[in-house]
């Protein structure tokens, strides 16, 4: 009895630390971003139809270098209440591998947030470079989810979501195992829901079931979709999910915007659920809690 007091203890220390150690890494949700690059004739659409189905606002657009080595985009924030986007519209080709980075997470020191990362478990792919309002760094995970690290010069002050949007992640059932242990390390976070069957509609599989693991932390929320890779278009495409308290008013501003509807609504685990595509080719999840 005693002896297994003393490992639940040790258990319990060892997570207190990883949660710590997060908790001084990460800021909060309302400052990660997901990144959208789209052609710079198609960014103003874009930015229009997004705000208009979210509501929110741009910041101001500025023309940069977001890249360690040469190029040119157009750069702003749109933020609305449910989620934050990074948008790029390339002047230039996009040097590699830039572009394939899902997300941005603000972090409160760039060195010990790549530092806490590579001991995780993740990969260095673009080592920390200055960008013009601060730094950044390119890590990937297990299974091949890459993701941006950023740091600001100047401390940012955003609102906080009225809904925390979700980082969605395909992985195989090879890496996932290995993916959740080590950003749960990473990001002190925590398992919320492990469904080892859960339905296939959800993957645009409605006669299959497949797993889905959720986790929360110090990052918001990100939802693990284990697959066989087996996925009709658009599902995998789509990085991010939006959730809005009325998602046919949602669905009829983004088509009045010139976005496309890529799969109807549909009905599983809580939540109506569809995916659209915005103009410029972003495709997103967007779901509202089901009536019970």
């Amino acid at each position: 009895m005693q002896r297994r007091a003393i490992i639940l203890a040790a258990v319990l220390a060892f997570s207190a630390g990883h949660a710590s150690a997060a908790a001084q890494i990460g800021v909060a949700p309302q400052y990660d971003t997901t990144h959208v690059y789209v052609a710079p004739d198609k960014v103003d659409a874009f930015a229009r139809s997004f705000l208009a189905t979210f509501g929110g606002a741009s910041t101001k657009q500025v023309v940069a270098t977001v890249t360690p080595t040469p190029s040119s985009t157009s750069s702003q924030l749109l933020q609305t209440p449910v989620g934050t986007v990074s948008l790029f519209g390339f002047k230039t080709p996009v040097p590699a591998p830039f572009g394939a980075e899902r997300t941005g997470y603000l972090v409160n020191d760039l060195d010990l947030a790549v530092a806490a990362a590579k001991k995780a478990g993740a990969n260095v792919v673009v080592s920390p470079f200055p960008d013009p309002i601060g730094r950044d760094a390119v890590i990937q995970w297990p299974g091949g989810v890459n993701m941006q690290l950023y740091w600001h010069t100047a401390k940012p002050n955003y609102p906080v979501f009225e809904s925390v949007p979700e980082n969605r992640v395909y992985v195989s059932p090879d890496a996932v195992s290995t993916f959740v242990r080590d950003f749960l390390r990473f990001s002190g976070g925590k398992v919320v829901s492990d469904e080892k069957r859960a339905a296939g509609v959800e993957i645009g599989r409605p006669a299959d079931s497949y797993r889905r693991v959720r986790i929360e932390s110090v990052f918001g929320k990100m939802t693990v979709l284990v697959t066989d890779g087996h996925l009709p278009f658009p599902y995998g495409h789509e990085t991010t999910g939006y959730e809005v308290k009325d998602l046919p008013m949602a669905l009829d501003k983004a088509v009045q915007t010139g976005a496309t509807v890529l799969v109807p609504t549909y009905v599983s685990d809580g939540r109506r659920a569809a995916i659209v595509e915005f103009p410029g080719g972003y495709v997103a999840e967007i779901h509202a809690r089901a009536e019970p």
